[in-house]
C-alpha cells in the first residue's frame, strides 16, 4: 500500500511537470518535523527535553506572504501530540489550528500533515506542542514569514537575521511537572532562562561550571533584524543587549512605529522584531539578557538567562556586572506606559500593498461585548481549576467543527456568559457563539495574583486599552482609537485589565486562552464559534481536509494510518485539481502500475 501511494504520487508529479501547464497559484514550502525525545543539560543537570529534528529548540521555519505551507508532522513521542501556530490566522481552515477544540490528537508513533496559507501575513511567529504540557519540555521553534518583494519594508534591508527564544526553563520534565499541577500544587520557581534553548553565560560566581551558553555572532557597523520570542512556560522576560539600542520593528506581524528601547518586557507568548545596529566598540564582547519580571527580583535572581554577542574582532570576553532592568518595584505605571507606547506604523504597508492603517477600527461600531475575568485556580470538584468568567473549560472529545460537520449532538454548549455571573465555578464545555463579521470588544480582567497573557487564534486584534485598576464603561475614554498595534497575544497585569478590538471575519472555532502553560492547562480557555450561516458553498470555510483524523463520538471512522499522511495530502491535492488532462493521465498511470 505504502509503495502504491509513493509511486502514484511520483507519476502524478511528474504527469504535471510533462503535461506543461500550471495552475497560477501561491508556491509550496515543504517541511518535515519529527518530535522525539533526546537528553540535554541546558542548565547543567542532564534531562529529558523535546526536540525537533534532532535539534532542541527545533528549526526555524522560513516562508513568504502567500505560500502554500506542508509540515508533515512525525509523532516519536510515546503521548499523543498536536502542534499549534499562534498568530498564523489559518484562513478560512481552522481544522489546522492544532488545539483540542480543533483538532483530534496525532496518536504517538503516527505522523500527520499541516497544510495552510500564510494568507496576507507577514512577521515573527513560533510553533510549539499544544497538548500534555509538553511545550514545558520543548518541542518549539521559530516561524518567520519574508515580504513579498514587490512589498517595500520600512526600513532599510538589514544586514543579518537573527531568531532568538527565551524562556523561563524547569529541570523536572513535562511529565513531572504536569504530576505536579495535576495533584494541585503550585510548580514553584523555574530553575532558570534558556536563550535558543541554552543556559546562561558565567557571568558570575551563582552560575555552575559546564553550562553551555548562546553565542550570536555579529560583525562591527552591521544593522541586524532581531527576532526575539517568549516561548516560556509562565514568566514574562525582561530583554535586553548590553550597551545597545533595540530599535523595535515589528510584532507578531504588523510594523510598529520605530522607537528606540533599553530594554523590553517579552510576555510569555509574544514576538518582537528589533533593528540592532552593531555600533559599540567591538573589541569585547556584551552581554544579552532575559531577566524575569514582576516578581521578587533577590529570590528570583538565578531566573536569568544570559547570552553572548560577539563582534568578529572582539578580543576580549563580556566582563562586569548584567545591564540593569527597569526599577519600577516602586511604579506599576512603567510597564503599562511601555505595552501602550507600542504603535501600529499606520503608513507601512505590511503583507499588502495598502497601508496598515487604512483599516479605521476606531471608527467602527461596536456589536458585541464581552468581558473575561480571570482569578486564582479554585478546587471545582477535588480538582484544582483555572477558569475564565467561572467556568474551566473542558476540551470536547469531538473537535467542534468536526462535530458540526457530522452532526454530532452534545459535544459543547454555546452558553459561554459574556460577562461574568455570579455563581459557584464550574467545569464545563461552553463556548462563546459569536457572530460572523461582528465587531467585537473584549475586555480581559485579571484579578489572578500573576501577570497573564492572553492569546486568541485565527485573528490579530487591537490593544486600545491597558491599565491598573477596576474596568468600567469609562475606561472607553482612554482607548487609542488611532494607531493601537494589532496583535495575537497581549499582557493583562494582576489587579489590572485590557481592552481589545477585533473584527470577526474569519469562520470556525478559535481558542481564546491564558498562555500561562499552568493555567492553560488548568482550564483557563474557551472557544469562539463563528459560523456563516449564508455560506453554502464553503467559500468562508474550506471543509474537513482528507486527511482528518477523527475521535471522540466519530473514533470509529478512523482508519489504521499504512501509508504516509503527508503523501495521502499530497496525492488528494493532485487528485483534486480540476483538468481533465490530469484525470485523463491519473488514470492510465493506475492502470500501468
Amino acid at each position: 500500500m505504502a509503495s502504491f501511494g509513493l509511486t502514484l504520487y511520483s507519476f502524478v508529479y511528474i504527469g504535471l511537470l510533462f503535461c506543461g501547464f500550471c495552475l497560477a497559484a501561491d508556491p509550496f514550502a515543504n517541511f518535515e518535523l519529527d518530535f522525539s525525545y533526546i537528553t540535554a543539560s541546558p542548565l547543567g543537570v542532564p534531562q529529558q527535553v523535546i526536540a525537533v529534528n534532532g535539534k532542541f529548540p527545533g528549526p526555524t521555519l522560513n516562508v513568504t506572504t502567500n505560500y502554500n505551507v506542508v509540515v508533515n508532522v512525525k509523532n516519536r513521542l510515546d503521548e499523543s501530540l498536536l502542534v499549534t501556530w499562534p498568530g498564523i490566522e489559518m484562513r478560512r481552515t481552522s481544522w489546522q489550528d492544532g488545539v483540542l477544540g480543533t483538532n483530534c490528537p496525532i496518536p504517538a508513533k503516527w505522523n500527520w500533515t499541516y497544510q495552510f496559507q500564510v494568507k496576507d501575513q507577514i512577521g515573527s511567529y513560533y510553533y510549539a506542542p499544544s497538548v500534555n504540557f509538553q511545550r514545558a519540555s520543548g518541542g518549539f521553534g521559530g516561524f518567520i514569514i519574508t515580504n513579498r518583494k514587490v512589498i517595500s519594508l520600512p526600513f532599510n534591508t538589514p544586514d543579518g537575521d537573527i531568531v532568538i527564544t527565551i524562556g523561563d526553563w524547569y529541570t523536572r520534565n513535562h511529565k513531572e511537572l504536569r504530576a505536579s499541577l495535576d495533584a494541585g500544587k503550585e510548580l514553584g520557581m523555574p530553575d532558570g532562562v534558556l536563550i535558543n534553548g541554552k543556559g546562561p553565560f558565567q557571568y558570575n560566581s551563582s552560575v555552575p561550571d559546564g553550562i553551555e551558553h548562546e553565542t550570536l555572532n555579529v560583525d562591527p557597523g552591521k544593522t541586524y533584524r532581531i527576532r526575539v520570542v517568549n516561548v516560556g512556560i509562565s514568566t514574562c522576560l525582561n530583554f535586553r543587549i548590553q550597551s545597545h539600542t533595540l530599535v523595535l520593528a515589528e510584532t507578531e506581524g504588523h510594523y510598529t512605529s520605530q522607537q528606540n528601547y533599553s530594554s523590553l518586557d517579552i510576555h510569555v507568548g509574544q514576538s518582537y522584531s528589533f533593528l540592532v545596529t552593531m555600533d559599540q566598540n567591538g573589541t569585547s564582547d556584551y552581554y544579552v539578557v532575559a531577566s524575569a519580571r514582576f516578581v521578587n527580583q533577590s529570590e528570583w535572581n538565578q531566573v536569568t538567562g544570559v547570552a553572548i554577542l560577539h563582534y568578529s574582532n572582539s578580543k576580549s570576553r563580556a566582563a562586569g556586572p548584567l545591564p540593569d532592568p527597569p526599577n519600577d518595584s516602586n511604579d506599576n505605571s512603567f510597564a503599562v506606559n511601555q505595552a501602550m507606547s507600542i504603535r501600529m506604523n499606520n503608513t507601512a504597508s505590511g503583507a499588502r500593498p495598502n497601508p496598515q492603517g487604512s483599516f479605521r477600527y476606531g471608527s467602527i461600531n461596536v456589536t458585541d461585548v464581552y468581558v473575561l475575568k480571570s482569578v486564582p485556580p479554585v478546587m471545582i470538584n477535588g480538582k484544582k481549576r483555572a477558569t475564565f468568567n467561572g467556568i474551566s473549560f473542558v476540551n470536547p472529545e469531538t473537535p467542534v467543527r468536526l462535530a458540526d460537520n457530522y452532526k454530532v449532538k452534545g459535544s459543547y454548549k454555546l452558553d459561554f456568559p459574556n460577562m461574568p455571573l455570579d455563581r459557584p465555578p464550574t467545569m464545563d464545555r461552553s463556548l462563546i457563539n459569536a457572530t460572523y463579521k461582528a465587531f467585537v470588544e473584549i475586555v480581559l480582567e485579571n484579578n489572578d495574583t500573576v501577570v497573564q497573557s492572553f492569546h486568541m487564534d485565527g485573528y490579530s486584534f487591537f490593544v486600545v486599552g491597558m491599565a491598573y485598576g477596576e474596568w468600567t464603561e469609562n475606561s472607553r475614554g482612554s482607548y487609542n482609537r488611532w494607531d493601537a498595534v494589532a496583535r495575537s497575544t497581549t499582557q493583562v497585569f494582576p489587579g489590572g485589565w485590557t481592552a481589545i478590538l477585533v473584527y470577526l471575519d474569519n469562520v470556525g472555532a478559535w481558542n481564546l486562552r491564558a498562555v500561562n502553560l499552568d493555567r492553560w492547562y488548568l482550564g483557563q480557555e474557551t472557544y469562539m464559534r463563528i459560523i456563516n450561516p449564508e455560506d453554502d458553498g464553503q467559500k468562508t470555510e474550506m471543509p474537513p481536509p482528507g486527511n482528518v483524523l477523527f475521535c471522540g463520538a466519530l473514533a470509529h471512522f478512523q482508519k489504521p494510518q499504512r501509508i504516509s499522511a503527508s503523501d495521502a495530502l499530497r496525492i488528494e491535492g493532485l487528485l483534486k485539481l480540476k483538468s481533465k488532462i490530469l484525470v485523463v493521465f491519473v488514470v492510465v498511470i493506475y492502470m500501468m502500475i
